[in-house]
């Protein structure tokens, strides 16, 4: 199965989804088929008076509850970033967006959220996913974000106080990635039995055969290879992740902490892999969700070595917030981080949102349990009057991929080819102009996009405008879409103002 797929209803990660939009089906819902009034942006609250603020540097802010800020072992994950930093602290009295007026004033390029585990659920995912929407007056992610959580405090403590980056060598999958894209690596077939793929340095990918039960090779690959990134697709809960998706293998669990191993003839294989890695479960249902502390997120930052890892924490059918992030991550070949790569697919999402469902993306969807109400999308598109599948699942996506880790943390992939296009911005007298220039034939898969050195304002557009670019006060995105070819170049130039 290969990670760079067009959004499609996943069967294993959520069987109801299609019968219940089957009905969804060749309908409508572009910008010219109102659906709900849009709501005006609204200003940003008083800071409550329970609000605490230790000052620290403009640019990075944690978010922490005074309750966690009460126990000392926690107290030393926020230490650890505001040294590293230079961070502002923001102590709340329980809910994250009692911060939003100081988040606003202060509009830093990266936010961390510091919680427990019994702090770190759906609910908080969904609500920092909003709040880091709302710092402005447009419906894009005023800032890279993260959520920084773990087991043990200690756990959190590791993650918090690494701070060399990581070059991405090698990779290891339990589902279809491009190996052409990475030094070295290997993955497993979650379709096809037996089925590997695996490229050494210097080497060609080539195809081999693999046991019919996997578990133990891949416990072993993470152990004893030290793969710098690890990627996941397929059946999965926060309990487990099924390595097989449509043939019988075995299993990786999770208990008391650590990440482990279970064949399909019950015998177990722990996982003790230490070296920093990212984590990306693209196509895994709920692997994002810690709903306790018996959850595999968790398992994966303590015994499994993550350092930073993105995953659904509802079931996945459409799929577009999640395997975007592979697509910026391994596809930029170093241009963006892992930290970048959510932060540009979520924009690009929200791009689409606006563009093509420009009063659907004013709704909020409030019921996310579809393992236990098979009839919730049915019943969330008739309520929200959505009658086009796009728009329901890009909702569905907006807010239910969780980024655990620093977010100014680097992790990014070494070059190992040329990647379809290069891209740049420049900055002059006149203003900024942001390049892209395809170096192959190809197709677009997400938008190119770039992060401004600075906020801007009074943007101006002097060049490019008929290519309709987003430029918001932090970043610009060109929506493209279709097929390019080799040599082709989009240049958009723009004025505008300093503001931070």
């Amino acid at each position: 199965m290969n990670m760079r797929r067009t959004p499609v209803l996943r069967s294993g990660g959520c069987a109801a989804a299609l019968l219940c939009l089957a009905a969804l089906a060749g309908s409508d819902l572009r910008a010219d088929k109102p659906v709900v009034d849009p709501a005006p942006a609204a200003p940003p609250a008083a800071a409550p008076a329970g609000v605490e603020c230790l000052p620290g540097g403009d640019a990075y802010a944690v978010v922490v509850s005074r309750a966690t800020m009460l126990d000392d072992q926690w107290t030393r994950v926020v230490a650890a970033l505001r040294a590293k930093h230079h961070a502002t602290v923001l102590v709340h009295a329980g809910a994250v967006t009692e911060t939003r007026t100081e988040l606003a004033r202060l509009l830093p390029r990266h936010v961390c959220f510091v919680a427990r585990p019994e702090e770190a659920g759906r609910a908080l995912v969904i609500s920092v996913h909003r709040l880091m929407r709302a710092l402005d007056d447009d419906p894009y992610t005023d800032a890279l974000w993260g959520i920084l959580t773990g087991y043990e405090a200690a756990d959190a403590v590791r993650i918090a106080e690494r701070s060399a980056p990581l070059a991405v060598r090698r990779a290891a999958a339990g589902c279809g990635i491009d190996l052409t894209a990475f030094r070295e690596g290997v993955w497993y077939s979650e379709g096809a039995k037996n089925e590997m793929f695996e490229r050494t340095p210097g080497g060609a990918v080539e195809k081999r055969i693999c046991p019919d039960d996997t578990t133990s090779t891949l416990v072993a690959e993470l152990n004893e290879h030290a793969p710098d990134a690890f990627f996941t697709s397929g059946h999965a809960t926060f309990r487990d992740w099924q390595i097989g998706y449509s043939y019988r293998n075995g299993q990786f669990r999770c208990e008391h902490g650590t990440l482990y191993g279970l064949d399909l003839g019950g015998k177990r294989y722990d996982v003790r892999s230490q070296n920093p890695k990212v984590y990306s479960a693209a196509g895994n249902c709920l692997m994002g969700l810690v709903a306790d502390r018996e959850s595999m997120a968790l398992a994966w930052m303590r015994t499994g070595g993550v350092q930073q890892m993105i995953g659904y924490v509802v079931s996945t059918w459409f799929g577009y917030g999640g395997h975007g992030v592979n697509s910026y991550f391994v596809g930029s070949q170093g241009r963006h981080s892992f930290s970048e790569a959510f932060y540009f697919n979520q924009q690009a999402l929200l791009a689409r949102l606006e563009r093509e469902y420009p009063r659907a993306a004013r709704v909020d969807l409030d019921e996310w349990d579809l393992e236990r109400d098979p009839g919730l999308l049915e019943r969330q598109a008739r309520r929200n009057l959505l009658s086009d599948r796009e728009a329901l699942g890009l909702l569905w996506d907006r807010d239910t991929v969780a980024f655990y880790g620093d977010p100014a943390w680097e992790a990014r992939v070494e070059k190992a080819r040329e990647p379809a296009y290069e891209q740049s911005l420049t900055e002059s007298p006149d203003g900024f102009a942001f390049e892209v220039r395809a170096l192959a034939d190809g197709g677009w898969d997400r938008p190119p996009a770039v992060l401004l050195p600075y906020r801007v304002g009074g943007v101006k557009v002097t060049a490019g405008a008929e290519m309709e670019p987003i430029i918001t006060d932090n970043f610009v995105l060109l929506p493209r879409s279709g097929a390019f070819k080799r040599g082709e170049v989009w240049r958009v130039t723009f004025t505008c103002e300093r503001r931070s």
